[in-house]
This record gives C-alpha cells, structure tokens and sequence, in this order.
C-alpha cells in the first residue's frame, strides 16, 4: 500500500497572525531552560506578528519559568503561549504538588507570589492578571498564568517612567 499524494494546486500554507499563536514545549528544570523559553517565546512573537509585546512577554516567561525550574521536584516543566481574545496567555505547569492542607496550600502560594513580584508589577503594568492553581493533569501539580492584553503590553519597556 502506497500513500496518495494529494492532487489539484498545493496552495502555500498561511503566513502566521497573532490568532494562529499557540505553541508548547516542555523543558527539562535545569537552570539554562528559561533561557531557553525566552529565546523561543522571542522567535514565536515574531513569526506571529507580535514583536510590539516582546519586552512584556519575554520578562512573564522568564519570572515563571525560572520559578517554576526552581521549585519543582519533577524533572520538566511545561511552557504554553497563546494568542486568544487580544490576550496573549502564558501557562507554565510544574510537578509542585498542591498541598491537602489549607494552611499549608495558603504559605505556599504565599511564597510563590512573593518570589514572583517583578511577574506581578509587569502584569500590573500591562493592565493583564495573573495567578497560581491546580494543574489538573493527571500527574497533578501547579499552575501558574499570566494573561497580558495587548494593547497593554504594547507600550511595557521594562523601564520606569517615573
């Protein structure tokens, strides 16, 4: 048994917009991987349309990435950028359990957001939200997101105005 090949006009495929962004990769938690994902988040942004959000976008997946390299006791973490609604949306998930223990759940989450509060002024300052939860997945774990409007993160410089 062959393959067929496709037959009448093979039309070029079409070029990336900001609506077609959805990208995933999982990278080991080892200290060069949000190098890694700021490198590709960088490429993505461009091959979409969306270099005018690039200082704002590299700044959120650099904080979470790091974060979440640091902290997970598993060996991965998982990277995911989206373009939905005007928003582009990151999600990094970990292997950081959640804990049973209101309490304990309470300082833990505490601690992230502490640890994340460079995350919080750039969200803050493209006018977007951020968060910590369940991950949801079968394996469990953390998730943390970022959504950033881009109209917002458009004019981020990573530099203080005032």
């Amino acid at each position: 048994m062959t393959c067929s090949i496709p037959t009448g006009v093979d039309l070029p495929p079409a070029p990336p917009t900001p609506e077609t962004l959805a990208y995933s990769l999982t990278l080991p938690a080892a200290p060069q991987s949000p190098s890694i994902a700021r490198a590709a988040t960088r490429v993505v942004l461009r091959a979409h349309g969306l270099q005018d959000v690039t200082d704002a976008a590299v700044q959120v997946v650099s904080e979470l990435a790091a974060y979440a390299c640091r902290f997970t006791p598993t060996a991965e973490v998982y990277v995911s950028l989206r373009y939905r609604e005007g928003a582009l949306r990151v999600n990094i998930y970990d292997g950081h359990p959640r804990h049973a223990h209101a309490r304990l759940s309470a300082a833990c989450d505490a601690r992230r957001r502490a640890n994340l509060r460079v995350l919080a002024c750039v969200v803050r300052a493209c006018g977007g939200d951020w968060g910590i939860g369940a991950a949801g997945e079968p394996g469990g774990g953390a998730r943390m997101w970022a959504v950033l409007p881009r109209e917002g993160a458009r004019g981020f410089t990573g530099v203080d105005a005032a």
